[in-house]
């Protein structure tokens, strides 16, 4: 397949002053609550308009299986669609969190779907990878409700949001009938249950862990088979695999893993994306604020595939 550009930041607009001395004060250990606070503010003057909301649409069974669609208003009929799966360790979060992307997205002129999935400790693996297929599937016979193309769905996820997305989207059992992406988007996702596990003294993640151990199980015998790196199956697609700068060191060795494995072994030619300055929590808060590297990447990234 024609291998797709390296992914920059470098050349778009950045933090501000402000911004950037908050995100360097933070560094690596930068806590959630003061990220999302810092950004809402920034936020809040967002630009909303041309932009239909439709919330709670039901994609599946489960109190969580509901997606916002934010659509551009007027009479297209073939859009690039945008599912985004946010974070939140496999145990928290809420597509509301990333309304930001979704108006942001739809001025971008995507239809973009903001989804819920099912939380551990309740779902256990492969629970989200499940559920990203079923709001695909949901996804592709719905698109053209809101002006959407069917065939040009590219999905997009942060942290365990981008971990599901990859389950989905490398492990052919977990696609439904019909299964087609153009593309995937991933940032700063765990890919590799086994080597978290094996390796949690040097890469300082706690045990007990109350993420992966809440997903994956604490007793689990076979890590590999939850290990999605060791379960690709499918065949080269247009990937994104992206970090931030100052994310969480075993979030920037899973990124490294994955690229790796998806070239290596798979015949993949994915970009490889890395934005500067920021940590695990900031850089989709960002998008819709005067900071536009993240949110160009993923919009070139979109309209690349689509």
């Amino acid at each position: 397949m024609t291998a797709l550009p390296p992914a920059k930041a470098e050349h778009t607009p950045g933090p501000g002053p402000e911004a950037l001395a908050q995100l360097r004060a933070w560094g690596a250990a930068a806590p959630l609550p003061e990220v999302k606070a810092f950004y809402a503010a920034r936020l809040a003057t967002q630009d909303r308009s041309g932009v239909t909301l439709v919330a709670d649409q039901i994609y599946g069974p489960h109190a969580r299986h509901r997606i916002d669609i934010y659509h551009p208003e007027g009479d297209a009929t073939d859009r690039p669609v945008l599912l985004f799966a946010h974070g939140g360790g496999f145990i928290r979060g809420d597509k509301s969190d990333r309304a930001n992307l979704g108006w942001w997205g739809a001025k971008q002129g995507f239809v973009t779907a903001l989804i819920n999935y099912r939380l551990a400790p309740e779902a256990q693996w492969p629970a989200g990878g499940e559920d990203v297929a079923a709001a695909w599937q949901w996804l592709h016979a719905n698109a053209h409700r809101f002006g959407g193309d069917p065939k040009a769905i590219v999905l997009a996820g942060e942290s365990a949001g981008a971990a599901h997305v990859a389950a989905a989207s490398f492990i052919r059992a977990l696609q439904p009938p019909g299964w087609q992406v153009a593309g995937a988007f991933l940032m700063s996702g765990p890919y590799d249950a086994r080597m978290e596990r094996l390796a949690r003294g040097p890469l300082g993640i706690p045990t007990p862990d109350p993420r992966n151990d809440a997903y994956f199980g604490a007793e689990r015998a076979d890590w590999y088979e939850a290990s999605i790196l060791a379960r690709i199956d499918v065949e080269p697609m247009p990937v994104l695999v992206g970090m931030a700068e100052r994310d969480m060191p075993h979030m920037q060795v899973q990124a490294g893993a994955l690229f790796s494995r998806l070239v290596t072994e798979h015949g993949f030619m994915p970009r490889f994306f890395v934005l500067p300055e920021h940590n695990h929590f900031s850089p989709t808060s960002s998008i819709g604020t005067e900071d536009q590297g993240f949110a160009t990447a993923l919009g070139d990234f979109v309209r690349s595939c689509t």
